[in-house]
């Protein structure tokens, strides 16, 4: 054992403890709240240990991927590209989902679920970033043709994602890391005006023609009073979720108190809504520190990224960013009424082990990238 602790010091010295330990403080506090929201159900106890390994999983994950050199990992990018897309489309024989919005986004196996679409999230940033640094140091970034190859590779999995699993808020996440990295990467701003007009065109038959009505109303929900203007059927769980919200004022109801957490009129309260438990059982002050510590997290992966010794690592660092940014974004959003709600989760928060294992290893790369040796010099981007 005494011949490994060298081994064990270098790692704790040249690892991102700091974002190590806020990871950790995430899951643990997520885990407290899980304890409560779940107390209601059946065999509750089951939540709290099917998170608590999956804990430990991802505390392996993020050494694992600490200590692996993700220019090895990125480098067989073509069977990691064929591989995600394996991995999506085996949803279309096996996958389960949610009956009421028609996402079949899972695999279930012996009552453990696996959402491939975390896992795929995180291969996309790493590839996305060695494709978008293969054309920057050719000095072809902005050219025609690469520029091509980087829609092409988002639109095969947002199209997928899509078509497979009907999941839009995976898909939003994708766009949003697609997004940063070509504006970190140097992508022209003529190149974003020429996408947003494709968009703003492609829309509306999108609009009309791929989404039903429900998933139409769902969208417009937040935003239109004159859709369930009861609050008895789409709106009723971000309802649901204000109220809670609400009652929990400053410091909460205390945990095992909360009328609407306990009473489960508060639906999804381990998973999509458990932001709004945590605020009706701990209060605003808790609402404040969940906030705190995922952008802290978002920091410190920005932090890396500026500090890395190559391009590649400072897309990836802001690629993971942007994942974490913009999926607390939402959920929050979901929770208070600003975004529609569609199913996404509270990073290290939110129960669910697919989405704690992929936001560890997520992490553990970050980790792995102020692993290399420092560089003389800064290379900016």
């Amino acid at each position: 054992m005494r011949k490994h602790f060298p081994l064990i010091r270098e790692f704790v010295h040249r690892a991102d403890m700091y974002l190590f330990a806020l990871c950790c403080i995430c899951t643990i506090f997520g885990m407290i709240i899980i304890s409560s929201a779940t107390a209601s159900y059946e065999n509750s106890y089951r939540y709290l240990i099917i998170q608590g390994i999956a804990f430990l999983i991802g505390i392996g994950l993020f050494v694992l991927f600490t200590v692996i050199d993700i220019d090895v990992f990125a480098d067989n990018w073509l069977f990691l590209f064929v591989a995600s897309i394996a991995f999506i489309l085996i949803l279309i024989p096996f996958g389960v989902g949610d009956e009421e919005t028609g996402n079949k986004a899972w695999l279930r196996f012996f009552g453990i679920g696996i959402q491939p679409t975390e896992v795929v999230k995180i291969v996309f940033i790493v590839l996305l970033a060695k494709q978008l640094t293969y054309f920057k140091e050719r000095g072809t970034l902005n050219s025609v043709f690469p520029v091509f190859t980087y829609v092409a590779h988002f639109g095969i999995f947002f199209v997928l994602i899509f078509a497979v699993t009907r999941d839009m808020g995976s898909d939003l996440i994708f766009f949003a890391i697609f997004a940063v990295e070509l504006f970190m990467a140097g992508v022209k701003l003529y190149w974003f005006a020429i996408g947003a007009a494709s968009i703003a065109a492609v829309f509306p038959f999108f609009w009309t023609h791929v989404l039903n009505d429900r998933y139409r109303d769902r969208i417009m929900a937040p935003y239109d009073p004159t859709i369930d203007p009861n609050n008895e059927d789409i709106n009723w769980q971000a309802n649901q979720s204000k109220i809670a919200l609400a009652s929990g004022r400053l410091t909460g109801t205390g945990l095992y108190n909360g009328t609407q957490t306990q009473s489960n009129a508060l639906s999804q309260k381990h998973t999509d809504f458990i932001f709004a438990a945590a605020g009706e059982e701990l209060g605003m002050i808790a609402c404040v520190i969940i906030i705190a510590l995922l952008m802290l997290i978002v920091l410190r992966c920005v932090q890396v990224g500026l500090r890395s010794n190559n391009t590649m690592g400072c897309l990836i660092c802001f690629g993971m960013a942007a994942f974490i940014a913009f999926q607390t974004f939402i959920n929050i959003g979901m929770c208070i009424g600003l975004t529609p709600v569609i199913g996404l989760t509270l990073p290290f928060f939110s129960y669910g082990g697919s989405s704690l294992f992929s936001a560890f290893a997520a992490m553990g790369i970050v980790s792995g990238i102020k692993y290399r040796p420092s560089p003389r010099r800064f290379y900016s981007l």
